[in-house]
């Protein structure tokens, strides 16, 4: 092991103090920032080539009104062969059930 280090300091400790000692202690206020919100109108290539600002591009990704009515999330309680035999009808199975939920509901009815 070395006992001594082999690198040099990149700045000499008193051109640093003096450089922070000259440097301004104002705060920068965004009012008085000329490029404050230039990126709200910046134009950038998003995906193929489309070009569109900034704010453009947040408004394509909100989403939309429904095509159709949204289905709520719950929990329901259900016996592990059920669901084993339910999940091993391949993808879809919740699709498949809520469908049969919806006949069942018609039948009462």
């Amino acid at each position: 092991m070395k006992q001594h280090a082999t690198s040099k300091n990149l700045f000499d400790p008193a051109k640093v103090a003096a450089a922070l000692a000259a440097a301004p202690d104002a705060a920068v206020d965004d009012a008085d920032n000329p490029v404050s919100g230039a990126w709200d109108s910046a134009i950038k290539t998003h995906g193929g080539g489309v070009q569109a600002t900034v704010t453009e591009l947040r408004e394509a990704r909100r989403r939309g009104a429904q095509k159709s009515p949204v289905k709520v999330p719950t929990t329901i309680r259900i016996d592990a062969d059920v669901l084993d035999a339910l999940k091993a009808s391949g993808k879809g199975w919740q699709t498949r059930v809520n469908d049969a939920l919806r006949d069942l509901v018609k039948k009462a009815a």
